[in-house]
């Protein structure tokens, strides 16, 4: 299947097959596709808490995502005055995410509790591997 992450680098380069996917795809049942992004490495080059350059790309990704009504939190380990850096620095390149490191409202109502854990459909981490879990033989 493909991914959220991919199809929207394709699509700000200017694929309209991958802007015409994204469309379809940015909403889910009775909600928006959630997509939790990380900062450090992800959103940006670091070596924290020194931020050292943005990634350009994904965050022109984020925007297009924004503006094809897509949800995107902010999902970092950053917390207090760092996490007040993080997003006053990502707000020079104009992006602002609507919340960090905390769930969407609709998910809060769907299960009828918050969880630690972010939920979300699609997550963009540096740090993150796909696990496949082979068939039973």
């Amino acid at each position: 299947m493909a991914r959220i992450y991919d199809m929207a680098l394709r699509a700000v380069r200017g694929d309209e097959e991958a802007l015409a996917w994204l469309r379809e795809h940015a909403h889910r049942d009775d909600r928006r596709t959630i997509i939790a992004c990380d900062f450090d490495g992800t959103l940006c080059e670091s070596h924290y808490p020194v931020i050292v350059r943005p990634n350009k790309p994904l965050l022109e990704a984020v925007k297009l995502l924004q503006q094809l009504d897509y949800e995107l939190i902010l999902w970092t380990c950053r917390e207090l005055d760092d996490l007040t850096i993080a997003t006053d620095y990502l707000r020079q390149f104009g992006v602002v995410f609507e919340r960090a490191n905390e769930n969407s409202p609709a998910i809060i109502d769907y299960f009828d509790f918050d969880s630690r854990k972010i939920n979300a459909d699609e997550y963009w981490d540096d740090k993150a591997i796909e696990i496949i879990i082979p068939e039973e033989e």
